[in-house]
Order: C-alpha cells, then structure tokens, then sequence
C-alpha cells in the first residue's frame, strides 16, 4: 500500500503537533533540575550565613614570639650617643676652637660616648661647658662636655 503525498504530509503534521507538548515537558523538567543548582550558589561577596570565626567557638591565638618587655628608664641626667667627653675645660675649648675652624696647638683629649651613659653634674660653666661624672667609672669618669643637659629629662 501506498501512501500519498497528502496522507504522508497529515502524517508529518500530526507527528509535529504531539512532539510540541513533549518538548515543552522535557523543558520544564530540565528547568526543575537546574534550578536547585543555581539556588544553591551564592554570590562572591555573601558568604552564605556561614561564620568560621564565630566568637566563643574558636580559642584565640597569642601573638607568635617572646612577649613584650618594657623598656627600663634610661638614666637622667645622660651623655648619649656621639657626645663628646673631655678630660679637662681647655681639651674642651681647644675643640670648640677646631671644630670652628682655628688652628689648635697641642692634642685634644676627648673621647667620643659610644652609648647613653649616666653622668652626675658637678658644675656648669655657661650653656656649653658642664663639669660632669660618669655613674660608671669605665665610662670615663670625670669630663667636661658640650652636651646640653637639661635640669629636668625630656618629656615624651
């Protein structure tokens, strides 16, 4: 038996109309699959309600390291660092002299302080020349300075 073309065509068409529900199902099926996926995720910038530092849950760490130690105060009055110790008041002006720039007869004898050392004010001579003696004996024991030293030590 042969079919022709028109019963053929009203075959083709009824094929295509009972198709059209089907294929709206499967696409509403897969829609209800994938759904679920995508309200699952969340946004980069929510973290999805969940704390992983929640206080009380967690113990808190210590600082890594030795704890911290309080600096002892520093000894007042002070020579400190790169001040200058002289042996006597002339030793004291002759440097004055060459640090001005005028030619000086004989030695100086001065010592650089290589760390704040302890001095105990014996007399002042003006704002630049002090009569001083070093807490520690090895430091230098007794001088002449140039440093300004202050009745009261600085506030910080």
């Amino acid at each position: 038996m042969k079919l022709s073309n028109c019963e053929i065509n009203r075959a083709k068409r009824r094929r295509r109309a009972n198709s059209g529900p089907l294929l709206a199902g499967a696409l509403a099926l897969s829609c209800l699959v994938v759904m679920p996926a995508f309200a699952q995720t969340a946004p980069p910038d929510d973290d999805s309600h969940v704390q992983f530092d929640a206080p009380g849950f967690l113990p808190k760490k210590g600082r890594p390291g030795l704890p911290d130690v309080k600096a002892s105060p520093l000894a007042w009055p002070r020579l400190d660092r790169g001040s200058v110790l002289c042996r006597s008041e002339d030793d004291l002006s002759r440097l004055a002299a060459r640090r001005r720039g005028q030619s000086v007869d004989g030695p100086i004898d001065c010592q650089i302080v290589r760390a704040a050392t302890g001095v105990s004010i014996l007399r002042r001579q003006g704002p630049g020349m002090t009569e001083v003696q070093t807490n520690d004996p090895s430091a230098g024991g007794t001088g002449w300075t140039d440093a300004w030293l202050p009745e009261k030590p600085p506030s910080h």
